[in-house]
C-alpha cells in the first residue's frame, strides 16, 4: 500500500452505507477527512464516530456549479483520496418512472462523478500520486430493464474510469483509479430505488474494506464477492437477449 504523508481523503455521498464505511475505513486507516452529502445531521453523526480530523461538507453535487464550488473549497488541502459515491437508483418501466427523478439520478450518478474526477486527477497529476475511487455496480456489466437508467449510469461509470486507467497507464502515471463493481449491498439503496433484493445483500462495511484496500493496490475494476466474481463473468458468454431477459426476471422480483 502507497500512502502519502498528508492522508487526507475526500468521500461523497459520506452520509450512509458505502460511503459512510469507507469513511469509517480511511479514518481507521489515520486519514483526515472530508465528508460531503446532502444530509448534514448523518455527516454529523458519522464524525462523532471517527477519531481522526474530520470536515463537514453540506452539499448536492448534482449540480455542476456545486461541484465547482466544492472543488474551490477544498483544493488547496493536498487531498491524497477521491472517492466518488454519491449516487441513487429509480426502478420502474422506462415509460412510467419519474423522468425528474431520472435526470437527477444521471446529473449525480454521471456528471457530478465525471466532474469531480476530471478537477481532482488534474490536480493529482500535477504531483504525480493520489488515488481515485469511483463507486460503480455489477449493474453496469449487463443491460437492465425495470433499471434501465440506473443501469446505464453506472456502464459509464466503469467505462470511464476503464479509459482514464488506460490512459494513466500508457504516461505510466503513479496515479490510481478504480472502479467498485459490488452486487447487492445492506445499505440504504433498496429503500430509495423502492426494490427488494433478489439475493442475500454483502455487508457494507466488509465491502467498504475490501474496496479500499483493492484501491490502494491500485486494481482497476473491484467486485467483492465469489459469487458476484462469477456471475459478471459467465455473463460474458451469454446471447444478449437471453441475458436481458434473465436481468428482467431478476428485476421484476424486486418491486417493493
Amino acid at each position: 500500500m502507497e500512502i502519502g504523508d498528508n492522508m487526507k481523503a475526500l468521500i461523497t455521498g459520506a452520509s450512509s452505507g458505502i460511503g459512510a464505511d469507507i469513511a469509517r475505513v480511511l479514518s481507521e486507516k489515520g486519514y483526515d477527512l472530508i465528508l460531503v452529502a446532502r444530509r448534514k445531521t448523518r455527516l454529523t453523526k458519522l464524525k462523532s464516530e471517527l477519531n481522526t480530523n474530520v470536515d463537514i461538507i453540506n452539499i448536492d453535487i448534482s449540480s455542476t456549479y456545486n461541484c465547482l464550488e466544492l472543488f474551490n473549497q477544498v483544493k488547496n488541502e493536498d487531498i491524497e483520496v477521491l472517492v466518488n459515491c454519491a449516487g441513487f437508483g429509480v426502478f420502474g418501466d422506462f415509460t412510467t418512472t419519474s423522468l425528474e427523478k431520472e435526470l437527477d439520478m444521471i446529473d449525480t450518478n454521471v456528471k457530478g462523478l465525471h466532474i469531480l474526477t476530471k478537477l481532482f486527477l488534474k490536480e493529482f497529476s500535477k504531483r504525480n500520486r493520489g488515488y481515485i475511487l469511483n463507486v460503480a455496480s455489477s449493474a453496469g456489466f449487463i443491460p437492465g430493464p425495470l433499471m434501465s437508467g440506473y443501469y446505464a449510469s453506472k456502464a459509464y461509470v466503469i467505462r470511464l474510469t476503464e479509459s482514464i486507467y488506460g490512459e494513466l497507464k500508457a504516461i505510466r502515471s503513479n496515479i490510481g483509479i478504480s472502479a467498485l463493481c459490488p452486487g447487492p449491498v445492506d445499505t440504504e439503496f433498496n429503500k430509495v430505488a423502492k426494490v427488494n433484493f433478489s439475493i442475500k445483500p454483502l455487508n457494507s462495511y466488509d465491502v467498504a474494506k475490501y474496496a479500499v484496500n483493492k484501491m490502494f493496490k491500485k486494481k482497476l475494476i473491484i467486485i467483492p464477492g465469489v459469487k458476484m466474481k462469477l456471475g459478471i463473468f459467465f455473463s460474458k458468454f451469454l446471447p444478449k437477449r437471453l441475458l436481458m431477459r434473465i436481468s428482467y426476471n431478476i428485476q421484476s422480483k424486486k418491486e417493493v
